[in-house]
């Protein structure tokens, strides 16, 4: 089983993750509390999920020499253009609060009838061993409530209303997000690349 570092400094987001991998079987985790050298800062510069995903997933690697997963996430709600895309977690200010974001967003929809509320989480997964990159995605279809409801989760959870339910996120317990969230799709999808690489590359020892 291979030693697979969670590239975020986002707590809410690694433990996530974490949750998320370690049902899967998928891996021995590490956190970034568990290595040397982890990047406190990481300018998240890129136009794309993708560019965002592979700058974090480079710069975690080349810092600790870890096998190592980043993702960056994207709420894109169709009324406002496909906003906030690649700028949801700065939605309300380069420093908002998960509070913040959310007031902004509701205000904005605050007269976009039900039917015209939909939007979707997207999230992109990236991996960097010592042999290769690639990428896995996760997308939920779903739509902005009128109102905050429910007390889990983080982000935009108490917001969104994922297809085919009546809760939002953060109604819902996490076993039942894990397997519908966009970040449960991209680690499934990141599951089945890497297993169908060959264990013995995995499993060669870290330098």
């Amino acid at each position: 089983m291979i030693h697979l570092l969670i590239g975020s400094n986002n707590t809410h987001k690694a433990e996530e993750m974490r949750a998320i991998v370690e049902a899967q079987g998928l891996a021995h985790l590490l956190m970034p509390s568990d290595v040397q050298g982890f990047p406190t800062d990481i300018p998240e510069t890129g136009a794309t999920l993708e560019e965002n995903a592979y700058i974090k997933a480079v710069t975690i690697f080349q810092a600790t020499g870890r096998i190592c997963i980043a993702d960056d996430t994207g709420l894109e709600v169709d009324a406002l253009g496909g906003a906030p895309g690649v700028h949801t977690a700065r939605y309300a200010g380069e420093h908002a609060s998960y509070a913040e974001n959310r007031t902004k967003m509701l205000a904005e929809l605050r007269d976009v009838p039900p039917e015209q509320r939909t939007a979707r989480f997207r999230t992109v997964i990236c991996y960097h061993d010592h042999f290769r990159v690639c990428f896995a995605e996760g997308i939920c279809e779903g739509h902005i409530a009128a109102k905050e409801r429910g007390e889990a989760g983080f982000g935009y959870d108490a917001i969104f209303i994922p297809q085919g339910f009546d809760r939002t996120f953060a109604e819902m317990n996490a076993d039942e997000k894990h397997r519908v969230s966009h970040r449960g799709q991209a680690l499934k999808r990141f599951a089945e690349i890497l297993h169908s690489y060959h264990t013995d590359e995995l499993e060669k020892p870290l330098p």
